[in-house]
């Protein structure tokens, strides 16, 4: 293998690889499908990438050893390492598929496990949700309407994010949002009572954005992102992070809560009050029945053994 690394040629400062790679990582980009995996497998690559130049190394010239080396400076759950090194390896795979590389350097390399039937992330308690919703009130409509969305509908941050003002409106009686799944899929969900009056009244504070007025007496829905900042611009991804993690301070939640908090919350209430596997596996989006299994916190529970159902049936 070849250490070359290419330099700026007046002084002589190591080119970084992302751009003396851009154009194929460019090409990479384009491939991906999904808007949210494009966003996480990119900043993946990017720490790679850093990682790389601090040690001197070339993205496209990398032995699986330099891999392994890597693998070991990640940390956090074993989900988020594979998903990192899955990006590292569909990066590479599309290199090698336009002719750009010949070797896929982590093809071989040893990925954590990860059981699918368990989810990481930390929920909350009901009083605990409780708490956050009202912390979330006194903090203002966008962040009351943002809480509530997520708790009541268990739909991802991004979703909600991606959501626009004509998305939200009423289907056979039902007060709903249509969000973009995974893959860019359009899925319609139920947007109960508590959650539609907080977006309603975040909506009113800034109806003037929402409503043009089109000739005397006229008026339309304009289109534009359902959470906006103050400036009309979309709120950010990770503004509407910061915001969750300083609601659950106030309310005295410790622990790193994050949006996905949120949808596990209403993932593990909707199954201890009922819900059917498969009723929240379709409201959650779930192409994989074992991702919504990884919320049941009673699916070791003998009591609720499906043995017992069947020796009633038979009695």
């Amino acid at each position: 293998m070849s250490d070359l690394v290419l330099t700026d040629a007046y002084t002589s400062v190591p080119v970084p690889n992302r751009e003396r790679h851009a154009s194929s990582i460019a090409a990479w980009q384009l491939a991906q499908t999904s808007h949210h995996t494009l966003v996480a497998y990119t900043r993946d690559l990017v720490d790679y990438c850093t990682w790389l130049d601090a040690m001197g190394f070339d993205l496209l010239t990398v032995r699986r050893v330099h891999v392994d080396g890597y693998r070991h400076t990640l940390t956090g759950a074993p989900s988020t390492i594979a998903r990192t090194l899955a990006a590292l390896s569909s990066y590479y795979r599309y290199a090698m598929a336009d002719g750009v590389t010949a070797l896929n350097p982590v093809a071989t390399v040893t990925r954590p496990a990860v059981d699918a039937d368990h989810s990481s992330a930390q929920g909350l308690t009901r009083d605990q949700a409780r708490a956050l919703l009202a912390v979330a009130r006194v903090d203002g409509p966008r962040s009351h309407a943002l809480v509530a969305l997520l708790l009541f509908t268990g739909i991802r941050v991004g979703e909600a994010l991606g959501a626009s003002t004509t998305d939200y409106g009423h289907d056979a009686g039902h007060r709903t949002l249509t969000i973009r799944r995974k893959g860019g899929k359009a899925a319609k969900v139920a947007v109960p009572a508590p959650a539609a009056v907080a977006v309603n009244e975040y909506l009113e504070t800034s109806g003037a954005e929402l409503i043009h007025v089109h000739g005397p007496g006229t008026a339309y829905l304009v289109r534009q992102p359902l959470f906006t900042t103050s400036t009309g611009k979309s709120w950010q991804r990770s503004e509407a992070f910061r915001t969750i993690g300083r609601l659950a301070q106030k309310a005295g939640i410790e622990g790193r809560i994050s949006p996905h908090s949120l949808r596990h919350t209403f993932a593990t209430i909707a199954l201890d009050t009922g819900t059917s596997l498969h009723a929240l596996q379709d409201s959650m989006g779930h192409a994989d029945p074992r991702t919504t299994r990884g919320y049941d916190r009673a699916r070791n529970n003998l009591a609720k053994s499906a043995s017992y159902d069947v020796a009633r049936a038979l009695a």
